[in-house]
């Protein structure tokens, strides 16, 4: 395993509910450096992005609220995600809102788009995050970031360092969605995204829905992208999220999928967002984030 830099993005101005920015922080508190050190890993720390706090200005259109400001952190981290695929580092991103996922996958695309290669996405997560402004219910900008990779805009978002979309989206795979809006519904028939659901999931279980997945972001690609939305999991191992769900995957679902994540070796960058410690119960969550960021790096039972 090469060296892993982690690089925290403290972003709330995605969503309505405040405290997910906490979430770097307490995934460094529950172990995250011991425990990858216990893996034989060698950790780099590069610290916080920096974000500036809803408080500072007003949010906005009510159709994208905080977008210009969530864009030019999303730019920031893209461009801290490139440099450390150049210096061989696999980018461990730390959320934070999901809204930031517009600059993780950005940076590991821009990488690999210079050497003339594609990269695949694994997205687990009890939303799609498809909405653009136009479709969104809400305004809320944590459910658009895979229409920005996938190229459907908000070109804030969707043109992070010039070119779209950063994934075909033959090569991208939503696994545990349980929560679509109608306009999501459009746009994932619009470009023929795979999504896998609940019902899906619990028809086929996790080692073939993986498989599947695994499959269609390795598919010419130099690897993918996996980001783990801690919503996906049942609120009764993960209380601590910025928007739960009841009816998610379990404990055990959720380290299968990371273990295969790391026993396919085509892992580009890995990224665990939505941590809320404001509503979490003794940093149950915060520990979760932790085991299965070891589990997609390494760790194993036997």
């Amino acid at each position: 395993m090469k060296t892993v830099r982690i690089i925290g993005v403290p972003m709330d101005l995605g969503g309505n509910r405040r405290g997910v920015d906490m979430g770097p922080s307490v995934i460094r508190v529950a172990g995250l450096h011991d425990q990858l050190n216990v893996l034989g890993i060698s950790v780099e720390d590069a610290g916080n992005i920096d974000v500036r706090i809803a408080e500072e200005f007003h949010y906005g259109h009510q159709d994208r609220m905080y977008l210009e400001e969530i864009s030019q952190a999303c730019c920031r981290l893209s461009r801290m995600v490139s440099a450390a695929h150049e210096e061989d580092r696999l980018p461990l991103v730390l959320g934070g809102d999901h809204s930031i996922a517009a600059g993780s996958v950005a940076g590991t695309a821009a990488f690999h788009r210079k050497r003339n290669e594609k990269i695949g996405l694994i997205w687990i997560d009890a939303h799609t995050d498809i909405n653009t402004p136009e479709s969104s219910p809400s305004g809320n900008v944590h459910g658009m970031p895979l229409a920005a990779v996938l190229g459907l805009g908000p070109p804030e978002l969707s043109q992070i360092e010039g070119f779209a979309p950063k994934v075909d989206p033959a090569n991208a795979v939503v696994i545990g969605a349980r929560s679509i809006d109608s306009g999501e519904k459009e746009n994932i028939g619009r470009i023929g995204l795979r999504v896998i659901t609940m019902k899906e999931l619990d028809m086929r279980g996790m080692p073939a829905v993986m498989e599947e997945a695994l499959a269609r972001a390795g598919n010419g690609t130099a690897g993918f992208h996996c980001t783990f939305d801690l919503d996906v999991v049942d609120p009764r191992f993960a209380p601590g999220v910025g928007t739960p769900v009841m009816g998610g995957i379990t404990y055990r679902e959720s380290h299968l999928a990371m273990e295969m994540v790391f026993d396919s070796q085509r892992l580009l960058s890995l990224e665990v967002v939505e941590v809320n410690p404001v509503l979490d119960e003794e940093n149950h969550t915060g520990l979760l984030a932790v085991e299965l960021i070891c589990s997609a790096l390494g760790k194993k039972i036997l």
